[in-house]
C-alpha cells in the first residue's frame, strides 16, 4: 500500500473496475497509497464500490524524481473478452518481465493480491497515472521506490514474491492490463489511495472505495 503521506500511482469499454501521498507510516503489512495487511483471500470479480461526492480541493502537490525507464518495451496483443475475469485470463504470461512491469505488478501483489481484479486493477491504474502525471516519478520503478510512498518497499527492494502463485500470475496480467490501458477503471485518473480501515484525512476528492482502498484525485 502507499503510506499514509501500498503504497503508488492506463484503461476497454466495460466499466468494472487506481494512491496515495501519505504522510504517515502505515507500518509493515500497510501499504502508503493504501495498508497491507490484507489476508490473502478468494479473489472476486464483484468486488463492492463505493462512489462518494465530495468538493473537490487541490491535491498535495508532490515532487517528481529523476527519470528512470519509463518504456517497458512490451507492446501487448489486441484482446477481446466480456469480462476482466477474461480478460485477465487471456493475458499471456512472460517467462521474464521488464524492470518496468515487475515493479507494477509486485505493487499490485503486496497492495491489493487479496482483493478482487477490479481491485487490483485500480490500484495498478493508480500507479500507471502517478506515473503520467508531472506530479511523480515518470516510470512505474521509480513511483513504487519513491521514499516513504509504500510500506512493503524496504529500502529500494521488495521482499520475496512466490511467483509460482496464481496470486502472481493475477498480478502479472492486472500490470499487463493497467499498461495497456484495456479495460476501464472507474478510479480513473485517481492518484492516492489508503486502505479502508485508517483514516487519514485527506482533504482531496474521493472517488471510490473498491474492496478495502479508497481512491482519491
Amino acid at each position: 500500500m502507499i503510506r499514509s503521506t501500498s503504497s503508488i500511482a492506463t484503461k476497454p469499454r466495460t466499466w468494472p473496475v487506481v494512491a496515495v501521498v501519505i504522510t504517515t507510516l502505515l507500518g509493515a503489512a500497510g501499504s502508503g497509497a493504501a495498508a497491507q495487511d490484507l489476508a490473502p483471500a478468494a479473489i472476486s470479480s464483484e468486488p463492492t464500490i463505493h462512489f462518494t461526492a465530495a468538493p473537490v480541493v487541490q491535491p498535495l502537490p508532490q515532487a517528481s524524481e529523476t527519470r528512470s525507464d519509463a518504456d517497458t518495451g512490451e507492446t501487448p496483443p489486441a484482446i477481446t473478452a466480456a469480462t476482466l475475469t477474461e480478460l485477465v485470463q487471456a493475458q499471456p504470461q512472460p517467462g521474464e518481465l521488464s524492470r518496468e512491469l515487475n515493479c507494477l505488478a509486485g505493487a499490485i501483489y503486496f497492495e491489493a493480491k487479496g482483493e478482487s481484479l477490479p481491485g487490483q486493477l485500480a490500484v495498478g491504474r493508480v500507479i500507471v497515472d502517478r506515473s503520467k502525471s508531472g506530479r511523480f516519478p515518470d516510470s512505474y520503478c521509480g513511483v513504487v521506490y519513491q521514499h516513504s510512498q509504500f510500506s512493503f518497499v524496504r529500502g529500494s527492494s521488495m521482499p520475496a514474491i512466490d511467483k509460482s502463485s496464481h496470486l502472481w500470475r493475477n498480478a502479472v496480467a492486472i500490470a499487463q492490463i493497467a499498461h495497456s490501458g484495456t479495460w476501464h477503471s472507474p478510479v480513473e485518473g485517481a492518484l492516492f489511495f489508503h486502505a479502508a480501515r485508517v483514516s487519514p484525512g485527506w482533504h482531496l476528492h474521493r472517488v471510490a472505495q473498491i474492496d478495502n482502498h479508497v481512491f482519491y484525485r
